[in-house]
């Protein structure tokens, strides 16, 4: 993907790396990791991103091929499972391109 080239295109391209980043925290928070997508965009609508479902299921893909998530689809909606890779990415021991880096401990997200 071309880097974008306008700061518009650069702030879509940060939220969607930030929201891609924010899923993963969000699946690791639950007690089975798992989530399904309606809780997923009520979540992200607190940290100012208002996206439609579609929107979502698209980053999720994005995640599952990537291995960070798995997903499977449940009528209209998609059930994320954060992956030992996506929580080896919230470590900080590798590093997912297209997913904002998580911060150190003690600093803000």
């Amino acid at each position: 993907m071309d880097a974008p080239d306008n700061f518009a295109d650069r702030l879509a391209q940060r939220i969607r790396e930030d929201a891609r980043l924010i899923v993963l925290r969000l699946l690791a928070d639950q007690p089975h990791e798992t989530l399904h997508s309606t809780h997923i965009l009520a979540e992200l609508r607190r940290f100012g991103i208002r996206h439609d479902r579609d929107w979502l299921h698209d980053e999720l893909q994005y995640l599952a091929a990537r291995d960070a998530i798995t997903i499977t689809p449940a009528g209209s909606v998609l059930v994320a499972t954060l992956t030992d890779k996506g929580e080896r990415h919230l470590r900080r021991d590798i590093a997912i391109n297209g997913v904002a880096r998580p911060s150190r401990r003690g600093d803000a997200l």
